[in-house]
């Protein structure tokens, strides 16, 4: 095995190391809001219909969030 078999191993690992850690952010936003909207619906639960709603766009956001971190090193070629 040379050096750059080996160098091309780590590089891979290091990037799905670092998409792992990226993916953190947006889980712990989506479990922050879906909490929030499910303790709002419990204190105003004729709200419960618009609270949905607008939780599902603020998920829309967050996932954009972690599907931009996947598809970025494809743009900029680091894959």
């Amino acid at each position: 095995m040379d050096a750059t078999t080996v160098l091309a191993a780590v590089t891979g690992n290091i990037a799905t190391v670092g998409y792992g850690l990226a993916a953190i952010g947006p889980a712990i936003g989506l479990g922050i809001m879906i909490g929030k909207t499910i303790e709002s619906t419990a204190r105003q639960p004729e709200l419960a219909g618009r609270l949905q709603s607008t939780m599902f766009i603020g998920v829309a956001f967050i996932e954009i969030l972690a599907l931009i971190g996947i598809v970025t090193p494809f743009i900029f070629g680091a894959l």
